[in-house]
């Protein structure tokens, strides 16, 4: 990519404020929101977060992992071996994650966080016949029924709960085994976005992207929600579809249909990922018309965990048909799609970070007419844009309406690659970092 022009720089700010703003305006109406209406049932708008500056055990090594990838992030991304990268990758990603998680301290930030009253260990005890379990699941949906399932245990496919039931058994109890579950697998979602990444669009935009994954202020809830690692499971589904569309072992598009129907199993909103999926397929067309047997196996493998649970008894249709109307039995039903069709965007900034946004609007420029932009630079745009349109999707839906800073997180991984078109990058990493920090260390988040 070109050195940027002034005028490109004066147009990142300007994403930058608009981002912003958006995030006030969402601070400040969803205040009023809840102050008057009391509908909105979240304690500091628009996350799920009330107000609490703290300090916690976490918080220097918090700090210093923030200074180290701000300071050797960008050289040692351009100078390690490929797989040397990755390890590193990952190795940073959990030590800013768990830094990050236990600024709330281990009881409060990682070990209650999976023991909370709607979250998915309070039914480990109902799993004890577990083929029983998942044909009875539906039935324990919505409520008025029989022992209703708690709110997520409700809103998910039973593959998410049964995760937690087999770490039970085990002999790996508890939440603080679930917690670090969670963010063991859930931090290898950056490795898997760089896999994709070189795979799609080389080596160089993958190797620049590999900071802003690390540092991404996503971590505050990676660490612990286990929608950081439905993220994880959702990124090596799509980084091993781009194995298989790029020439390497056609094994991959089995394993990538196995991983995205596992994915679809975890929660209902991700089957979105089709969206990227068929983005990966368009940037790799060519090789995907001359070996047909990716789409084959892909489909065959993303049959499989569906027929496992179907043969089991679970039906994931009527179990999305009973999701909708235990939804608008809550607190979905009252919450005003008004303010968060709009709102759960200013969430998805906060999780992103500012840095974000202004990769966005270089995309948006990459794929505008005329297109100047190398061919890396016009599929990485591609990339980004799927997971665009599959957050705008599920914002429509009006079955996200809130908590999106941890729904949303397996696509927020797929909007952060947009850094590697930003120059300057230990500015905008330096702005994610704080971001991230701010937001753990001023308020306490739900999850």
């Amino acid at each position: 990519m070109t050195r940027t022009p002034r005028r490109d720089r004066y147009a990142d700010l300007r994403a930058v404020s608009a981002a912003a703003l958006l995030v006030l305006v969402a601070v400040l109406v969803g205040r009023h929101i809840q102050d008057t209406h009391r509908t909105l049932f979240v304690r500091w708008p628009p996350l799920f977060a009330h107000w609490d500056p703290h300090l916690g055990p976490g918080t220097p090594a918090a700090v210093l992992v923030a200074a180290g990838v701000v300071a050797y992030g960008p050289p040692l991304a351009v100078r390690l071996p490929w797989r040397g990268l990755l390890g590193a990758a990952w190795g940073a990603a959990l030590a800013w994650t768990w830094s990050l998680a236990l600024v709330d301290g281990w009881q409060r930030g990682v070990a209650g966080r999976l023991t909370a009253r709607n979250e998915y260990l309070t039914v480990v005890g109902r799993f004890h016949d577990i083929p029983a379990a998942l044909r009875d699941f539906t039935h324990h949906i919505v409520s008025g029924s029989p022992a209703p399932w708690p709110a997520h245990i409700a809103g998910h496919p039973p593959a998410a709960t049964l995760t937690f039931v087999l770490l039970d058994r085990a002999g790996l109890r508890g939440g603080g085994w679930a917690g670090a579950w969670c963010v063991t697998v859930g931090s290898t979602a950056c490795v898997a976005v760089l896999v994709a990444l070189r795979a799609l669009t080389g080596e160089r935009l993958a190797r620049r992207s590999a900071p802003f994954l690390v540092l991404a202020p996503a971590a505050v809830w990676v660490g612990v929600s286990a929608d950081g690692y439905f993220a994880a499971v959702a990124a090596w589904s799509v980084a091993l579809l781009a194995l298989a569309v790029t020439g390497r072992s056609l094994a991959w598009a089995a394993g990538a249909g196995l991983l995205y129907g596992l994915t679809c199993y975890l929660s209902y909103g991700l089957a979105l990922f089709a969206v990227t999926g068929a983005a990966v397929l368009v940037i790799g067309r060519h090789r995907v018309r001359e070996r047909p047997p990716v789409l084959v196996l892909l489909l065959a493998g993303a049959a499989v965990v569906p027929a496992v649970f179907t043969l089991a008894g679970f039906d994931w249709w009527e179990g999305y048909r009973l999701l909708v109307t235990r939804y608008y039995q809550g607190v979905g039903g009252i919450r005003p799609y008004g303010y968060w069709v709009w709102a759960n965007l200013a969430c998805t900034v906060l999780i992103t970070g500012l840095a974000t946004a202004a990769g966005l609007r270089r995309t948006g420029a990459v794929l505008a007419p005329p297109r100047t932009a190398s061919t890396e630079e016009i599929r990485l745009a591609l990339l980004v844009t799927a997971a665009v349109l599959s957050v705008l999707v599920a914002d429509l839906s009006g079955m996200s309406k809130a908590e999106t800073e941890r729904i949303w997180l397996p696509f927020a991984m797929w909007l952060l690659p947009a850094c590697a078109l930003l120059s300057r990058p230990r500015a905008w990493l330096t702005a994610q970092a704080l971001l991230a920090l701010l937001l753990n260390h001023l308020l306490l988040t739900g999850w």
